[in-house]
């Protein structure tokens, strides 16, 4: 998915703190599709990923002042607004499921975050961490980041026993982790 060249979201960004809705307008063309793709694959609900997006935007307008160029591409910034909206939206929605605190707490954080926008340029590199990764691990990952599903869904899923399953999650942080260390 193509958006704007970062200088140019940043220049939205700032120019949304300032009030100028005109700029909102814009930032919010070039973005949201890639923002309500990322949102529907956490929430998996159309009308839960379209209000999710619409929590996205009013905080963007609210807290573009506090965007910084220096933490964080203005993407990734927009991503994790985003995650976060989604992640929000799963615990209100299965606040009673014991795994899937686990498993939230699991997905990359906010620095995780800022460091893949780091190396997004390094495509070849992510890609032969994933590749180190077994089977059983990448897709348990794929599904837990992409899907949002807790470790009872993916066992579930991936037919699989629940502590194998937690394990493929844990286990594929940390070589994810200590492989993507080896290119930063």
């Amino acid at each position: 998915m193509t958006y704007p060249p970062p200088d140019t979201l940043a220049s939205q960004l700032a120019a949304c703190a300032r009030g100028d809705d005109r700029a909102f307008a814009k930032l919010y063309r070039a973005t949201s599709p890639h923002l309500y793709a990322q949102l529907l694959r956490i929430v998996r609900q159309e009308a839960a990923a379209q209000d999710c997006l619409q929590q996205v935007y009013l905080r963007v307008w609210q807290a573009a002042g506090r965007y910084d160029a220096s933490r964080a591409q203005p993407m990734t910034w927009l991503s994790t607004l985003a995650r976060n909206a989604g992640i929000d939206w799963l615990r209100r929605q299965r606040p009673q499921a014991p795994d899937s605190e686990a498993l939230i707490e699991a997905l990359p954080s906010e620095d995780d975050i800022e460091h893949a926008s780091d190396i997004a340029g390094q495509a070849d590199s992510l890609n032969a961490c994933l590749d180190e990764l077994t089977p059983q691990q990448r897709q348990a990952l794929e599904l837990a980041y992409f899907e949002g599903m807790t470790h009872h869904e993916l066992a579930q899923q991936l037919t699989a026993p629940l502590g194998t399953v937690k394990s493929w999650v844990r286990r594929g942080l940390e070589r994810l982790k200590s492989c993507m260390t080896r290119f930063a």
